[in-house]
């Protein structure tokens, strides 16, 4: 029955940190919100001066703290399982510390993802750079593009 609890509690944790990682703010210029469908925005013309990869952060650099926690409990449950008496004490503590950093390094991969800095030019000469998700769609030096502007929101696209 022990064995049986561990890996009920291991699933519904590890269940728990997966779904997390799915509940993502989106960046990306394809994704809009409810409360921005169906609002005008402002549309400007511009030209893409440049383009380059950066790495977008949805947890805005600061860990939930799930991953540490779900990595402390599962280390804690698999250390615990190795040795006996106080020896399945000492490396349940172990498996525990080793768990939390696992997780929160893990919690801070999923939370990255790939974007692009597109610098533009626009019609009356002003640049601007615009940080979005990467979608697929291509941007070139020398494209016609739209910025499309609303609540402070501004996406890039052909």
């Amino acid at each position: 029955m022990r064995t049986t609890s561990r890996l009920i509690v291991a699933t519904l944790i590890a269940g728990s940190l997966a779904m997390s990682g799915c509940a993502m703010n989106s960046s990306s210029p394809d994704v809009f919100t409810a409360s921005q469908a169906q609002r005008e925005q402002t549309v400007r013309m511009a030209t893409v001066e440049s383009v380059r990869g950066v790495r977008i952060s949805s947890n805005e650099g600061q860990p939930s703290g799930l991953g540490a926690v779900g990595g402390a409990a599962l280390g804690a449950l698999a250390g615990s399982a190795i040795g006996g008496g106080r020896g399945s004490i000492a490396t349940g503590i172990v498996g525990g510390i080793g768990g939390a950093v696992a997780g929160n390094a893990v919690e801070n991969r999923v939370a990255m993802r790939d974007g692009i800095e597109i610098t533009v030019r626009l019609d009356n000469g002003d640049l601007r750079a615009i940080t979005q998700t990467s979608t697929g769609e291509i941007f070139r030096a020398g494209d016609r593009v739209r910025l499309l502007s609303s609540g402070g929101v501004t996406r890039v696209t052909h």
